[in-house]
């Protein structure tokens, strides 16, 4: 701040210096200090009021505005300050809005050390609001006040209370920081066991010719709601999945937990895709008082045939990869997954061909915006697929990752990053349970 926000009076206790405040309370502390004289500042207590005036008749008080700067680290003081009005805080970090620092209320002093010791100022002094300040140059300090009985009292009970106050924001400031170590501790270990929940991210089911699967999740946060699943619920029936749950961090990720313990129990019992969101829809609207919701795509494929029977609850259309070319697969409509209970869901069939590749990936791909606000969007990820498709399914996924921080021109996500591929290579053995609908001939 510029000289301009201090203004200078000499310190005469006259009723035209005292302002008036519209604020009840205000005026209150007002009259309560007025009726105590000069005694009400804690370096004066109990000191005879004509003996101060006395030694404060060359002083004078200074009028500064909000945000002013009274004393800076480093400097030179020769001050010793008592705030009448307002309020001054005590800053010994740069970062204003991370360290509140101490506050100093009307009646205390400031800058009483640096006089003291003579050394350098350590701490940012600056007026929070409009404030008055008693100025005390070294000769009215030393050689007026110091001599006055009780003075000296008075200044050592206010360094000791100021060194107490000290003492317990330091005290809270080391449990803060204690308690953010632990909280970090515990993030690594819930991003352990999430990684744990989820399948391995490289190819699955490396022992089988008749599938090939590769997932790859990637969080925003320490943790991520994200989720994606595959597992065979009996030898030629894989079930997968892949959503994306509302919010990030822990609470996300305890929603995606209980979302993966509910699929792999209801997967095994409900093998209409359709029915198996409605079950879960009604277990996780059961205790969702935080109203969290997921998104979620799933499927069952059987291996023999090709036949992908799939359901949707508010999640992104799979791409389609078959005859070289990239298409959203057609999805049913669907409500968002535990958001309201007794929802209905319906499902789809379609026979994946010889070859054909599902990429299946969450909003974080999609809506991942460059520095012009411009979203990734469905049609970049619909031409990459096209370029890709053929790849093995791990270089597919590193490139359409890729791509995403080529396009963001970053390697921080702003959401969670999911993508599963499933490419469905050979038909190993056809049983009649397949064959309607079906050209035996294709599979030959």
């Amino acid at each position: 701040m510029t000289i301009k926000s201090i203004q200078r009076m000499p310190f005469i206790r006259k009723p035209e210096r005292r302002t008036i405040n519209s604020c009840g309370e205000i005026n209150r502390r007002n009259k309560v200090r007025r009726s105590l004289g000069i005694n009400w500042i804690s370096l004066f207590h109990d000191i005879d009021e004509n003996i101060v005036q006395d030694a404060l008749a060359d002083s004078e008080v200074l009028l500064l505005s909000a945000g002013t700067t009274l004393l800076k680290p480093g400097e030179t003081n020769q001050n010793v300050y008592v705030l009448l009005s307002g309020e001054i805080g005590v800053h010994l970090e740069n970062n204003l809005s991370q360290h509140p620092g101490i506050n100093i209320s009307p009646g205390e002093c400031i800058g009483e050390l640096s006089v003291i010791d003579g050394k350098p100022v350590s701490a940012l002094i600056l007026a929070r609001t409009d404030v008055r300040v008693l100025k005390l140059s070294q000769e009215v300090f030393w050689y007026r006040l110091m001599i006055v009985p009780g003075i000296a009292r008075n200044l050592m009970t206010t360094l000791t209370e100021r060194m107490r106050r000290s003492n317990e924001l330091t005290l809270k400031a080391q449990r803060e920081q204690l308690e953010l170590i632990h909280i970090k501790k515990e993030l690594d270990l819930a991003r352990q066991l999430q990684s744990c929940m989820l399948p391995p991210q490289y190819p699955l089911f490396r022992e089988r010719l008749d599938i090939q699967v590769c997932g790859f999740m990637e969080p925003a946060s320490d943790v991520g709601g994200d989720l994606f699943d595959a597992f065979f619920v009996d030898e030629h029936l894989l079930f997968f999945c892949i959503g994306d749950v509302s919010g990030h961090g822990i609470a996300a990720a305890m929603f995606m937990a209980r979302t993966i313990g509910l699929l792999h129990i209801l997967a095994m019992n409900h093998k209409q895709p359709d029915q198996l969101l409605s079950k879960l829809n009604d277990r996780l609207c059961v205790g969702n008082d935080t109203h969290i919701f997921i998104t979620l795509f799933c499927g069952f494929l059987d291996l023999r045939c090709g036949k992908l029977s799939y359901s949707n609850g508010g999640h992104c259309a799979p791409v389609l990869f078959t005859h070289g070319k990239a298409k959203q697969l057609a999805i049913p409509k669907g409500a968002l997954i535990g958001a309201f209970s007794d929802i209905k869901y319906s499902s789809m069939e379609y026979i994946l061909n010889l070859g054909d590749m599902l990429f299946c990936y969450t909003d974080g791909v999609t809506e991942a915006q460059n520095q012009q606000n411009e979203a990734f969007s469905e049609g970049r990820c619909l031409d990459i697929i096209e370029q890709t498709g053929s790849l093995s399914l791990p270089s597919l996924l590193e490139t359409m990752r890729q791509e995403v921080v080529k396009f963001t021109n970053s390697e921080i996500l702003d959401d969670d990053c999911t993508m599963l591929a499933i490419r469905y290579p050979v038909a190993i053995s056809m049983g009649p349970q397949c064959i309607n609908g079906i050209d035996r001939g294709r599979l030959d």
